[in-house]
């Protein structure tokens, strides 16, 4: 099941920003309730792991059954490494590259759109935000959802430009131009802790 929940929260519970724009931590860089602030007892390298998977799923917003079934596309690909091969998937989410073209404010919005069926990949409508699109793929706004005002405020006010996803105001399309460089994307994740925390499964 996707969490609903505050993104504060989570964010203060794992410190880290899952907006990506620090606005969560910055009044408040502790974990939430009572005791967020008092010292906590050092986690064990299992409880470490835990916390970056939780860190990287709560990013993208992905369920927990998602993201193993995600986790285990990575490990199918023989051509990448399996941490930035997964990165790469997630980073390829229809609903997340709506969010880095600047078409959302967020990626929760971004999902909205796409489910209630604004959103097209080469001009075809795509009400999955688990889709997962390919390099050279054009996402657009659809033509009756053209005169959305929320999705043209977002463009003039969303800093989320990427180097990977090229964006076309006037036209209100995006493309994505190639899988993203593990530079450029989630610098606060190891994701070497999560390959060990589903090994231990595997």
């Amino acid at each position: 099941m996707r969490y609903t929940g505050s993104s504060w929260k989570v964010s203060r519970r794992l410190g880290l920003s899952i907006l990506e724009t620090g606005q969560e931590l910055k009044k408040r860089p502790y974990g939430p309730g009572q005791h967020g602030n008092s010292r906590k007892k050092k986690p064990s390298e299992y409880g470490k792991q835990l916390i970056e998977k939780q860190k990287l799923r709560h990013t993208y917003g992905v369920n927990e059954r998602q993201f193993r079934r995600l986790f285990l596309m990575a490990v199918a690909d023989k051509n990448t490494v399996t941490g930035l091969a997964f990165i790469q998937i997630l980073e390829s989410r229809l609903d997340n590259l709506v969010y880095r073209a600047g078409f959302a404010r967020t990626r929760a919005q971004a999902r909205q759109f796409v489910n209630h069926g604004h959103m097209l990949v080469n001009g075809k409508k795509v009400d999955l935000p688990s889709y997962l699109v390919q390099p050279g793929d054009v996402i657009s706004v659809g033509e009756s959802s053209k005169d959305l005002i929320v999705i043209k405020a977002n463009l003039e006010t969303v800093a989320t430009a990427v180097p990977f996803v090229t964006t076309d105001k006037e036209k209100l399309s995006a493309k994505y131009d190639r899988k993203p460089e593990r530079s450029e994307v989630v610098q606060e994740i190891n994701e070497s802790q999560i390959i060990e925390f589903y090994n231990r499964m595997l």
